[in-house]
């Protein structure tokens, strides 16, 4: 798990062919894109862009990704994404699903809570469980861009 903000994407660009790809996408973000998918390099790399309200943690659960490392971006808004090492995963709730390309678990005590705002990325790899859309201290609207990467 990598937590920084976009001023510092070049530093990480090296970790996989496809990041710089999905950098230089998210510098392109205002805030006024459409919602929904779109193709940076085909199913290798595409963004997910998406607005919503933050939830209780009451309702957050776990998830994990096999094909994929999620470079998920804030714009606007606060959020906090709940982080522990997928092998501390204790009650599945939904087996692995390739069509949604994820698994489920209910949260666990032992977690590091990752507090973003506008300009901040995490970059989850498939060992990385995470928790994301959680309300960092109120329930808040963010425009959140997901960049799915394929894991090579």
């Amino acid at each position: 798990m990598i937590l920084d903000t976009l001023d510092n994407s070049a530093r990480y660009e090296s970790l996989n062919s496809r990041f710089a790809k999905a950098f230089a996408y998210l510098r392109t973000v205002d805030g006024t894109q459409p919602l929904g998918r779109f193709d940076i390099d085909g199913d290798h790399c595409f963004a997910l862009v998406q607005t919503y309200e933050t939830k209780t943690m009451d309702k957050a659960k776990f998830e994990a990704h096999r094909k994929y490392i999620d470079i998920q971006f804030i714009h606007s808004g606060r959020e906090t994404i709940l982080w522990a090492p997928l092998a501390a995963m204790k009650e599945e709730t939904m087996a692995y699903n390739e069509e949604k390309e994820a698994a489920l678990w209910k949260l666990i005590p032992d977690v590091t809570p990752l507090h973003m705002s506008g300009g901040h990325f995490a970059i989850l790899y498939p060992q990385d469980a995470h928790a994301p859309c959680i309300e960092w201290d109120k329930p808040e609207q963010v425009f959140k861009v997901v960049i799915k990467v394929a894991v090579e």
